[in-house]
């Protein structure tokens, strides 16, 4: 009797499930349009619904000619997990009666709340800020290269460094991109409405919000962030706008030509620089973090030049500094970044990310600034250069140039003796 309750029980659990899923309320396919709460601003971003493996739902965020695709799960009948790549947050939202989607973006991270944003999104509208019938003329066109001139704290020692922005402007349309020395904004779409225009973007990272003003004397004005304590910025137009220059910022303190370091990799093995694998070869070595959109931008291009040149004479590394200091955590996260990406070097669990973590594990290293920051080493085991930050292929130019000279002194670097 017991074991024909147990399975009258399982076959009813199972045609209840079976009922629940059966009757889901759809997602539908096609562009969506939602916005974020953040603060008192509402920041709109753009994204489009596909059927994948399974019949599953993607959705895939739209910025500009950027494409970042989400995996869907389905939770029950109304309710879905949107799984935001690498960033160890996601979605959780309920789909209504009307289709819309409402829901809060929250951090995966144990012990860590994180800044949630609500949203809501509707399918069929794809506009960004402003309505097709309501646009305003432009009374310039912005397009071009600008020096931003960033408003320091009140408080702060000294200057905060430029940046620089470049937009594209087409009627009313605005794409734009701000690049720092640490790396760049990724894609930002929007909208130029008279003298004013405004900015967003997701890419599964915090949402991004810039809101400028054209000024009389054609210079712009503005804010970078929706929260209550933005970045505030001038900016003057200049086509030969450029960043410092990113292989002069990072250095090893004096007395060093060279470094070692030991940190485990996923599967907790000790993994040394001076290990016999990498004894004359070229060392490509990326302080990194699974948190770092800039990172995962440099990952995307560096893991399929590794496959490209590894028979050369050529090595990379990994080194991660991520949000907890546990390495389950981190090899839970390494490992979707390496699968997502077919990450084919090694990647090393370097500690959490914080503080001056990177001096106090690189002891060699001197003023590091940002996440990622590549270090190459010869096949003499001598670092021959540091370079801070990435400019992914949003920023045109700068991607270009980055990836000539990477190839022009990488190539160099694989064509010099063996010690």
């Amino acid at each position: 009797m017991k074991i024909r309750h147990i399975c009258s029980y399982v076959i009813a659990v199972a045609f209840s499930l079976t009922t629940v899923f059966s009757q889901s309320l759809p997602i539908k396919n096609g562009i969506w349009r939602g916005v974020f709460k953040v603060g008192e601003n509402e920041v709109p971003f753009n994204f489009e619904v596909k059927n994948g493996a399974g019949n599953e739902p993607v959705f895939i965020a739209i910025n500009g000619e950027r494409r970042d695709d989400f995996q869907v799960n389905r939770i029950s009948s109304d309710s879905i997990k949107v799984s935001l790549n690498t960033f160890e947050t996601a979605w959780f939202a309920k789909i209504q009666q009307d289709g819309s989607i409402t829901g809060v973006q929250k951090s995966l991270i144990p012990g860590n709340a994180g800044r949630s944003y609500p949203f809501e999104a509707q399918p069929g509208k794809s506009y960004r800020f402003v309505e097709s019938g309501k646009e305003v003329a432009p009374k310039a066109n912005i397009s071009g290269r600008w020096v931003v001139k960033i408003q320091s704290a009140p408080n702060s020692e000294k200057p905060a460094p430029d940046r620089v922005a470049v937009f594209e402007q087409k009627g009313n349309k605005l794409n734009g991109i701000i690049l720092s020395v640490s790396g760049d904004s990724r894609e930002l779409e929007g909208n130029v409405q008279g003298d004013e225009f405004l900015l967003s973007g997701f890419t599964g990272s915090s949402p991004a919000f810039v809101r400028g003003k054209i000024n009389s004397d054609q210079s712009i004005t503005g804010s970078i962030g929706a929260g209550a304590e933005p970045i505030r910025f001038e900016a003057i137009k200049d086509d030969n706008a450029a960043l410092p220059d990113a292989y002069a910022l990072t250095f090893l303190k004096p007395g060093y030509d060279k470094f070692d370091f030991t940190f485990p990799d996923v599967n907790g093995k000790p993994v040394s620089l001076s290990d016999e694998k990498y004894k004359g070869k070229v060392v490509i070595i990326e302080i990194m973090g699974t948190w770092c959109p800039n990172c995962i931008d440099q990952v995307t291009f560096l893991a399929p030049w590794y496959k490209e040149n590894k028979s050369k004479g050529v090595e990379a590394i990994g080194l991660a500094f991520e949000a907890k200091d546990d390495l389950a955590f981190a090899k839970n996260t390494l490992t979707k970044l390496k699968n997502r990406y077919d990450i084919q070097y090694d990647l090393l669990f370097a500690g959490k990310v914080g503080g001056n973590v990177v001096a106090e594990k690189l002891p060699p290293i001197d003023k590091f600034l940002a996440y990622p920051t590549t270090i190459i080493v010869g096949r003499d085991g001598k670092v021959k250069e540091i370079h801070t930050g990435f400019s992914g292929k949003g920023t045109g130019q700068f991607y270009q140039d980055y990836v000539k000279k990477w190839n022009k002194d990488l190539a160099n670097f694989i064509a010099e003796p063996l010690p």
